[in-house]
């Protein structure tokens, strides 16, 4: 069985566990939906600090022959639900980033083209706009102007 100040101890640290996980959620460090896997490993670890016996129950269930055994257990699996949990939503913002960059490719591809456009445009308007140069001559008498 658990000891009284082994317990106090675990109860602290679940709490400044806790505290650590509402820090970041109120800073926007962690996104709320990130921080209910977080919360969800506290709430366990809470449940078996208050209710040793639970612990000790779930181990006689799977097997286990120890108590020691069956919590480095817990631990692997919180570990490994965790990872897939993390590699899911990395995986799902590397196709989030493809598609981004897919589309900023479509659109940087789009902007040159309208710059080609703009160029061809403007060298056609410098070419009428020297044609027209030509046709006319401007006179300057007495700050008047005559276009001939």
């Amino acid at each position: 069985m658990i000891s009284t100040t082994l317990r106090i101890a675990l109860i602290v640290v679940v709490l400044i566990y806790f505290i650590i996980i509402f820090y970041f959620l109120k800073k926007k460090a962690i996104s709320l939906k990130y921080t209910l896997m977080w919360l969800m490993a506290g709430v366990i670890m809470a449940v078996f600090v208050a209710w040793p016996r639970l612990l000790i129950y779930c181990r006689k269930l799977v097997g286990i022959e120890s108590n020691m055994n069956a919590l480095f257990l817990m631990l692997i699996g919180f570990c490994v639900v965790i990872l897939m949990a993390l590699t899911s939503i990395v995986s799902g913002h590397t196709e989030k980033m493809r598609k981004l960059i897919q589309a900023m490719s479509l659109m940087e591809k789009r902007i040159r083209e309208l710059e080609d456009q703009v160029a061809e445009l403007e060298e056609k308007n410098s070419e009428i706009t020297k044609k027209n140069s030509k046709k006319y001559v401007m006179f300057d008498l007495n700050d008047k102007k005559i276009k001939l």
